[in-house]
């Protein structure tokens, strides 16, 4: 495993290029804090040795480590029709995962 290997991963409908040592927030994952997961690699290597997967890499391995879980920053959705005296204002905040990657293989 090379310090500077580099992948790209899918998880929750998007992709993520990651490297050892990241740490990334992801659409919220069913673990608990501390515990251990495998993504799906679709890409992995650096430089000449780049593998890509048609579509995910065989033999290939992510894994990373729950840090935490949380609620990202308020966002305001405020829907606004002219001469009709409507408006509605709605509040979101997305559930996030942080994740730390601990290994590329592959």
């Amino acid at each position: 495993m090379s310090e500077h290997q580099q992948a790209i991963i899918r998880t929750g409908g998007k992709q993520y290029r990651v490297s050892p040592g990241s740490v990334l927030k992801v659409e919220k994952l069913p673990a608990e804090k501390g515990a251990s997961l495998d993504f799906e690699v679709l890409l992995v290597g650096q430089g000449e040795g780049i593998q890509i997967g048609t579509p995910l890499v065989a033999g290939a391995k992510v894994t990373g480590q729950v840090v935490s879980h949380g609620r990202g920053t308020k966002i305001i959705v405020y829907k606004f029709r002219k001469r009709t005296n409507y408006r509605k204002k709605q509040g979101h905040r997305q559930a996030y995962t942080e994740i730390k990657i601990t290994g590329i293989s592959g």
